[in-house]
């Protein structure tokens, strides 16, 4: 990047900045216009843009805000009085700044836009005659710049070449002419009969305010020279500078202009009140000239090189912790285990700390998307010819940048919305009781992993009925789904594509796709959406969202013998029910969860994944919610939950439906991450089997129609003890399978010539033991609730509880009778006698 690049780029970043904030402070002065402080700061912001854009030769943009500045400088010194319709001509000028500061971004220049008319009417309410847009003189094609002043006869003294001693000395002998003029004044003011003006005191300022008053003294001598040259012959007037601020210490008394000088502007539509902040702080201190950050600006790019590190790190930190985890078991009571568990447990702290410090390098205040909301109400209120005040919370809360760059557009709709749906006309309201102004509470704060943003009005609320009946009309639900429907639901409703309650369509909604982008944009980034409302009382809308979406928690299932990660943000909870709970309705399965009727669906249904049998009379339901949406997924396990890093899956793999990336577990088994919102999608086109898998199930369970169809596979090493077993079971007619040892066994289940009801294992073994055996069987899913009966001569406490750990469910120590060991067979395979 060469030198100009440079100082082009900080130029764009500080101006969008104070363009920002130029906004901000023009709707506060609009509610306070005798804050002298607050006008002396827009002044002097507005006066850095100019200087910098003069700099970069961005004739258009300096061109423009000169005569922006020439008004601000009038309301300074009571010259002018800021009234609606002028400050909607400075709002406006203001917007055509953005664009230019996004043209000169895209281009490098600034020529491409015409500013004309905005200058005409600018200049017009400079006079005290402020012109509406539409009666603005037609504009030329192309804006020129104010020619440049000739150049004057005497030379213009050079202050910025003078040496520091030069300066005082300068600077003394002004504040003595100030001085000098002031005493006049005041004598004059006595001889005529006045009071005298009280002398500033100059000894009580703060350095900012010698600043200021030094830089409007060195412009007054800049001013007074040009003019006296000009006396003397210059051939062009200079134009003149506005003036530097007056020092808030001593300001200027400000007469009102005369009535004569400048007519009465016509009534004005009202205006939206400044916002009102929770924090009851000064603004002048918080936001003051002075105010000097200690920051240094760092470019995006480094900081999402430094989180994708960081996320390297996570999942080295998974799997040091999964292989300790390992170590211990295999190694347990060795001397060096607990230096390694040190070692590990400093490793995770440290990790867990850096990625959280590096998480808040990229966090940003959420003030950054709320401070735009103060313009639009202003806005918006005289567009509707409606009162609304905005109350801001928290304001102060972070979350990451890419959500905040996305959270912006949804919450613009709604608070759109509130504006021209929600809040009734002054008129309005005041029949109905309340306030003439409607207030409308943006609120922010951190619940959890989460961010929580509250939009709140007390307006008139929604009406699940009428929600209902305009539904039905616009062919979006049927009159049998809108009977069935609760107000929840109903409210629901207005994020359906096309939904619109308004009687015609405006330039502020009415088409019925703002909620619907709302609902969209949520969904991209797994929030939730949540409305509550009371009919004329008004409405309260929660979105909840993660803090980040670089490294997140998720809930790790099975599904037979494979693995998906859910985004946690969307999880609500997970219950465990009997297949005697799910419903079929309409074709859909269901289930009801307390008070609401929950749509299910299994997973393997919608990744097309083969599903053997499983006889369990159980299911594990995940809750999943997004936006204001919910249903409930089938999985076969829950594997616990853990710290993902989200991985694209590459060029070649792109776009598969449902499936949001991949991420590797802490075993370095690698997992696909669930796209939540794809997936509730698909569901909806997807023929759930798990209720036909449920009467399939029993079906199966009483097909048994002879002994013969039981199946119990014996492993042992032992022929004698396998012989002794199977003699024990012969009488009672079941078919009974041999296997010499665990890796036998193994791949006798594998090859799935038989369905086994149970298995009896001994736990002394070659090449694999018992209890090594029970754990590989109860890794694949179809198998995870086949008993396995441990038949083995270790009868002490530590053997028993390491086979139950390994997921044996009855433990027979030798010798035992045939009678004990036919009964326990029974009991675990569920026999039926009556065969």
């Amino acid at each position: 990047m060469d030198e100009f690049q440079e100082i082009l780029q900080d130029f764009l970043v500080e101006s969008f900045e104070l363009i920002e904030q130029l906004d901000q402070d023009l709707v506060e002065l609009e509610s306070r216009p005798d804050d002298l402080d607050l006008l002396n700061r827009i002044f002097r912001v507005a006066h850095t843009i100019k200087g910098a854009s003069s700099f970069l030769n961005f004739d258009v943009l300096t061109h423009l805000t000169h005569h922006m500045e020439n008004i601000l400088n009038l309301a300074r010194h009571g010259d002018l009085v800021i009234d609606p319709d002028v400050m909607d001509v400075i709002l406006e000028s203001i917007d055509l700044m953005k664009a230019l500061l996004v043209q000169i971004r895209d281009t490098g220049v600034d020529g491409g836009l015409d500013v004309s008319a905005c200058v005409v009417r600018l200049d017009a309410a400079a006079s005290g005659n402020p012109i509406a847009a539409s009666e603005a003189p037609a504009a030329p094609v192309q804006s020129e710049p104010e020619p440049a002043p000739a150049a004057s006869s005497a030379e213009e003294p050079d202050y910025s070449g003078m040496s520091d001693a030069e300066v005082e000395a300068e600077i003394e002998r002004l504040l003595a002419q100030r001085q000098a003029e002031d005493a006049a004044k005041r004598a004059a003011k006595q001889s005529e009969g006045g009071d005298a003006e009280e002398e500033p005191d100059y000894s009580g300022m703060s350095d900012a305010e010698v600043e200021a008053e030094i830089e409007r003294l060195l412009a007054k001598r800049q001013a007074e020279d040009a003019a006296k040259r000009a006396q003397k012959g210059s051939s062009a007037e200079p134009e003149n500078e506005p003036e530097a601020p007056a020092p808030a210490a001593a300001p200027v008394p400000t007469p009102q202009p005369a009535a004569s000088a400048a007519p009465a502007a016509p009534k004005a539509a009202p205006s939206a009140p400044a916002p009102r902040r929770s924090e009851n702080k000064d603004e002048g201190e918080n936001r003051g000239a002075g105010a000097v950050e200690q920051t240094i600006r760092v470019d995006v790019k480094r900081l999402d090189h430094l989180m994708n590190l960081i996320g390297e790190l996570v999942l080295g930190k998974n799997r040091l912790i999964k292989i300790n985890d390992d170590v211990e078991e295999r190694y347990e009571g060795e001397a060096f285990l607990e230096e390694l568990n040190q070692v590990v447990s400093i490793v995770s702290l440290v990790t867990t700390d850096l990625q959280i410090a590096v998480m808040k390098t990229r966090m940003l205040p959420i003030g950054k998307v709320f401070n735009k909301f103060p313009r639009m109400i202003r806005d918006l209120s005289r567009e509707l010819n409606k009162k609304i005040e905005l109350e801001i919370t928290g304001e102060e809360t972070e979350l990451d940048k890419s959500i905040v760059e996305e959270i912006g557009d949804p919450l613009v709709h709604i608070i759109r919305n509130s504006c021209d749906h929600g809040i009734e006309t002054p008129e309005l309201r005041l029949e109905r009781g309340k306030n003439e102004t409607g207030t409308i509470q943006l609120k922010a704060y951190h619940e959890g992993n989460h961010i929580v943003i509250q939009i709140i009005d007390d307006g008139k609320g929604l009406d699940p009925e009428m929600l209902k009946q305009k539904s039905v009309e616009k062919g979006i639900i049927t009159e049998k789904e809108a009977d069935t429907m609760s107000d929840k639901e109903a409210y629901g409703l207005i994020f359906r594509p096309g939904f619109s309650t308004a009687a015609q369509v405006t330039s502020v909604s009415g088409r019925g796709v703002g909620m619907d982008v709302v609902k969209t944009n949520i969904e991209k980034l797994n929030g939730m959406i949540d409305i509550d409302s009371e009919v004329g009382q008004g409405t309260s809308m929660k979105l909840k969202i993660p803090l980040t979406l670089a490294i997140i928690q998720a809930l790790l299932v099975g599904v037979q013998e494979e693995y998906y990660a859910i985004p946690l943000a969307s999880v609500l909870e997970t219950v465990r029910i009997s297949k005697d709970e799910i419903y079929t309705v309409e074709s859909r399965s269901v289930m009801r969860l307390r008070d609401e009727v929950l749509s299910l669906v299994h997973i393997g249904d919608i990744f097309e994944v083969e599903r053997v049998f499983d006889n369990s009379e159980h299911a594990y339901v995940v809750v999943l919610g997004l936006a204001e949406s919910k249903i409930g997924l089938i999985v076969d396990s829950l594997v616990g939950q853990e710290e993902i890093v989200i991985k694209s899956l590459g060029e070649y793999l792109k776009g598969i439906e449902g499936i949001a990336g991949a991420t590797i577990r802490g075993d370095g088994g690698v997992t696909l991450i669930v796209d939540v919102a794809a997936l509730m999608q698909m569901a909806k086109s997807v023929k759930s089997t798990v209720g036909q898998e449920s009467a399939e199930g029993k079906g199966r369970a009483g097909a048994k129609t002879s002994a013969s169809d039981y199946c119990v596979m014996i492993v042992d090493d032992s022929k004698t003890d396998r012989t002794i077993m199977r003699k024990a079971l012969e009488p009672m007619g079941i078919t009974l399978v041999e296997a010499v040892d665990g890796v036998e066994a193994l791949n006798v289940l594998k090859q799935g010539d038989h369905t086994f009801d149970g298995m009896l294992i001994d736990i002394e073994m070659p090449r694999m033991d018992g209890y090594t055996l029970a754990s590989e069987i109860k890794k694949y899913n179809k198998y995870k609730n086949l008993p396995l009966i441990a038949v083995t001569s270790r009868s002490g406490k530590a053997d028993r509880m390491r086979g139950v750990e390994s997921g044996m469910v009855e433990y027979i120590t030798k010798p035992y009778s045939p009678e004990y060991l036919m009964n326990v067979v029974k009991r675990n395979i569920k026999f039926n006698e009556g065969l």
